[in-house]
């Protein structure tokens, strides 16, 4: 079935090479990012891979007041409005909690947190109002983070914007599966992205480099492919990246291990 796809953060890492992977399967994709240029370039790909359509909307996410006029586009983009939002946008950071100052945490809670609390709220009504394909009316994904399992040094408030996530999404979903709505909250580890380039350390200023960890992490393209399969399966969630995705199983169920490996893990 044709699906229209509407991906945040789609210029690189995670958003483009989820993109890609659902362009090579057919599928009409929209595509929403800060950068204009790099977006374009993707859209390109895109249709080389075999997107029938593509459409681009550039967009900055922190002027969250204009997210509404966004959504009206996006889901105008194509016939049949967005069968898949998935919201991948988001900034990181490199700073203790003395160093977070409030201009900071503002800025990332507002990104990473309230543009896709808001993009869904606008999306979701949308999507109830029309009929269900095969019991499903549409479906809501987004990006949170392994640090949105426990808290890491050096993301007070990278971790705090990803908890948050968990707590709205998994909310959406139990209040609306059964009209149709489907949510898969997609949990990276380390994947090979630029995210650390452009993540906040003290004062604001950009890190600009690309962390060891972040490094040898997943390639992009394999993570951006199991995404794609994960959200094509309807899954609730999708863990993704390498061994640091034990974590998650020792927070489980060794909470007080997870603490102490906490502590000792190089968070750069």
């Amino acid at each position: 079935m044709l699906m229209n796809v509407w991906i945040t953060g789609a210029s690189s890492g995670i958003g483009q090479a989820t993109a890609y992977s659902f362009a090579s399967r057919g599928h009409r994709v929209i595509l929403t990012a800060l950068d204009a240029p790099e977006l374009y370039t993707t859209a390109e790909e895109c249709l080389k891979k075999g997107a029938p359509e593509v459409k681009c909307l550039p967009f900055n996410l922190l002027q969250t007041k204009d997210i509404p006029s966004l959504a009206e586009d996006a889901w105008n983009a194509f016939e049949g409005g967005v069968d898949v939002l998935y919201c991948n946008a988001g900034i990181s950071q490199r700073t203790n909690v003395i160093d977070t100052d409030e201009p900071m945490i503002r800025k990332i809670m507002e990104l990473n947190f309230f543009s896709p609390v808001l993009m869904a709220k606008e999306i979701l009504p949308r999507m109830l109002a029309r009929d269900p394909k095969d019991g499903i009316r549409g479906q809501i994904a987004v990006t949170t983070s392994i640090n949105g399992r426990f808290g890491f040094p050096l993301r007070c408030t990278y971790s705090s914007s990803k908890h948050a996530l968990y707590g709205f999404f998994e909310t959406l979903a139990a209040e609306y599966y059964d009209q149709g709505i489907r949510v898969t909250i997609v949990c990276p580890g380390r994947v090979q992205t630029n995210i650390s380039f452009f993540a906040l350390e003290k004062g604001g200023k950009q890190h600009g480099k690309l962390d060891a960890g972040q490094a040898s992490g997943l390639p992009a393209d394999k993570a951006g492919e199991k995404i794609c399969k994960a959200i094509l399966k309807c899954k609730r969630e999708v863990l993704v990246g390498r061994k640091e995705l034990l974590m998650v199983y020792i927070k489980r169920f060794f909470p007080g291990l997870c603490a102490k490996l906490s502590r000792k893990i190089e968070p750069m």
